[in-house]
């Protein structure tokens, strides 16, 4: 498609630039004014001499790893949010736990670009499936597809037979979710013989697009592109037709640094990917995700402007995400603790028969499937997506510091 969801699309790509770095002594400034936890963070930064790259540089890094303790110290988003909650428009709980705000603004997670950019236009009907549930994906992609102009059916997750049903019945233009679920409804469609043929493109994110799963929905007739985004920072970058790489969003400013630093890497090197947010409610500064990409060199074909980045390229840390959700070493190790008899655990990702699996292998006193149950249900209450249990002798797990073995193939 040749049309672009607004003329910041477009922009020289100098004046972009320029545009960004004018807003962000603002952004700094508003950071140490009005969020607490920037305040400490930010001490002694002189936010009118943050005005390039080379000076944002120079300040410290925020880890998304650090938010849990830091919103147990100040709750609820550890003194890093501007808006006090109280005139915020929804909050959300996050696996970790981590909180995470939303503010009123139309589309605050910026979500409709990328929704336009996977071919959707004013009046179709979308089937979101992203979770309504503690987290912020439904309501992320229902505010994006408002921002469209599209009508939204609040499907959620699971419930497949429902899912089907309920296409049937609506014959939307389209889906919203992650990669693996929406292949799970078409094999339950096709197993019960109901046409779901109104689906012709798809918008998805929190987990991997391989491309035998984007072969298979084009075999179908169905155009699928990618988002990348999260929680803490909205739209991240998204794919256009043009299958170049990610584009990014408007309204960030992005690095790459090498992990667990604060340190620019060159262009086209794999790092960690770093958030500078232009938001008044949540004013996140470097703020590092835990995600590897690289810088791409060029525009995008599709004429789209703004820099690319080679799209989602696995974690800096042993963070993993499973069906779009986020689980991290830490709840593994709540698990450990919360069940007796349990001595290790070991979490195994794979993506097998175009789903992700998650096995959760365990050394444990003795192997009865009573326990097996307790840590299967201590594993879902923590982690909020479900595991097989699978127990191993005493001293079997490997002695390598893994607790999360993500071991899916992304090429």
């Amino acid at each position: 498609m040749t049309d672009y969801f607004d003329a910041a699309e477009r922009w020289d790509p100098e004046e972009r630039e320029s545009a960004l770095m004018a807003k962000l002594p603002g952004q700094v400034a508003l950071a140490q004014a009005k969020a607490p936890g920037f305040s400490t963070i930010l001490a002694g930064v002189d936010a009118a001499g943050i005005t390039g790259r080379a000076a944002l540089a120079q300040l410290p890094v925020t880890h998304k790893s650090d938010l849990s303790n830091l919103q147990r110290a100040e709750t609820p988003f550890g003194g890093l949010n501007a808006t006090p909650t109280s005139a915020l428009r929804r909050v959300f709980m996050s696996p970790g736990p981590i909180a995470d705000p939303q503010g009123q603004g139309k589309d605050w997670f910026r979500m409709g670009r990328a929704i336009f950019a996977a071919g959707f236009r004013a009046g179709e009907l979308i089937h979101n499936c992203f979770s309504y549930h503690f987290t912020p994906a439904g309501a992320m992609f229902e505010d994006g597809a408002h921002a469209v102009g599209c009508t939204v059916f609040p499907a959620g997750v699971g419930q497949t037979d429902l899912q089907v049903e309920a296409i049937a019945h609506f014959r939307p233009d389209g889906y919203a979710g992650t990669p693996d679920f929406l292949k799970l409804i078409l094999d339950k469609a096709d197993a019960t013989g109901v046409d779901v043929s109104s689906i012709k493109r798809a918008c998805v994110g929190g987990g991997a697009l391989f491309p035998a799963m984007r072969d298979d929905y084009a075999a179908r007739g169905i155009h699928v592109r990618q988002s990348y985004g999260s929680a803490d920072c909205g739209l991240i970058a998204y794919e256009s037709d043009a299958m170049e790489g990610m584009i990014l969003d408007e309204h960030i400013i992005l690095e790459i640094v090498r992990p667990g630093t604060g340190d620019p890497v060159m262009d086209g090197e794999v790092g960690e990917v770093l958030v500078t947010l232009i938001n008044p409610d949540y004013p996140l500064i470097r703020f590092a995700t835990g995600d590897l990409s690289a810088m791409m060199a060029g525009i995008s074909p599709c004429g789209r402007t703004a820099p690319r980045i080679k799209g989602w390229m696995g974690r800096a840390d042993q963070t993993a995400k499973i069906r779009g959700m986020f689980v991290h070493p830490g709840q593994i190790d709540r698990v450990v603790k919360a069940v007796a008899g349990l001595n290790r655990a070991r979490l195994t990702i794979d993506h097998r028969g175009g789903r992700d699996t998650a096995v959760l292998r365990c050394e444990a006193e003795d192997t009865a499937s009573a326990l097996a149950d307790r840590i299967a249900s201590a594993f879902i209450a923590e982690c909020k997506v479900r595991a097989t249990v699978e127990f191993v002798k005493a001293g079997e797990l490997p002695n390598d510091g893994k607790i999360i073995d993500d071991i899916r193939k992304y090429d």
